[in-house]
């Protein structure tokens, strides 16, 4: 890990809801919560997390079922994985704080802003899906029995658009890494995966989007197959204080342009 210092670095477990959580605590700012995609762990944006980490003292856990995290008896609900991460701030002391939800973790971020809307000071939303009349994101859940290879495949095309065969074509190399990064084949841990979505399956937070009373800024790639742009304008839709921003890139478009991640940052850093 990337640190100024080991006193911008800490990591523990707490307890909630029958649940024990890891989570790990990085950098010096503002308090900024990061909620994490489906199936991601900590390791898995372990840079992401460092580069916010310069601006913020973010705090981030394995989601329940997921990671260091225990896997408890599901169901899950949207509303439960809200309630995890108001939890995590209490257990830091942060009665408010800075939001950003990727993907999954938007969807757990607009969830917590509108049953929680005393405690989020900004929030940005990414790549991510409001669900109900909104639109949903797409249904990863259908994918689920498939042979991981094909798995793999369609989760690929689905983050952007732009690939097709010829792309494959073009890219083996790159193929073959990102199948090599698919969900777990480990038994117990793909239990937890799969009950996170079943969980995101449900996700409808388009009546109660009204509800949220911070800034929120509402950010998508212009090819993303998994949350169209399309849902990220419905969201600011409905959100007062809320601007809408579209960037050259897929599902992971915070990634593949450059001037993203620094516009998030700015935004979020205001006073």
């Amino acid at each position: 890990m990337k640190v100024d210092s080991e006193k911008d670095y800490s990591n523990s477990f707490f307890t909630h809801d029958g649940c024990t959580f890891y989570y790990e605590v990085r950098g010096s700012g503002q308090p900024l919560l990061f909620l994490n995609g489906s199936a991601s762990t900590i390791d898995a944006v372990s840079l992401l997390v460092d580069y916010f980490a310069k601006s913020f003292t973010v705090s981030i856990h394995d989601q329940r079922g997921l990671g260091k995290t225990s896997i408890p008896e599901g169901p899950y609900s949207m509303a439960q994985y809200a309630a995890d991460a108001i939890a995590l701030a209490d257990h830091l002391g942060w009665k408010s704080f800075n939001v950003l939800g990727i993907s999954f973790g938007g969807m757990v971020a607009q969830e917590l802003a509108a049953t929680y809307p005393n405690r989020v000071i900004r929030m940005a939303l990414c790549c991510t899906s409001p669900g109900g009349d909104g639109g949903s994101s797409y249904p990863l859940h259908e994918l689920a029995s498939l042979d991981p290879g094909i798995r793999a495949d369609r989760s690929l095309i689905l983050s952007d658009t732009r690939f097709n065969d010829q792309w494959f074509l073009d890219h083996p190399e790159d193929l073959i890494y990102r199948r090599s990064a698919d969900v777990t084949s480990d038994t117990e841990k793909r239990r937890g995966e799969l009950l996170q979505l079943e969980a995101r399956r449900h996700h409808d937070v388009w009546d109660r989007l009204p509800n949220v009373s911070a800034e929120v800024l509402i950010a998508s790639g212009t090819f993303d197959g998994i949350a169209p742009p399309a849902n990220g304008q419905a969201i600011a839709s409905r959100i007062a204080a809320s601007e809408y921003r579209e960037y050259n890139g897929g599902h992971m478009f915070f990634i593949q342009d450059r001037s993203a991640l620094k516009e998030i940052v700015q935004f979020l850093d205001l006073d």
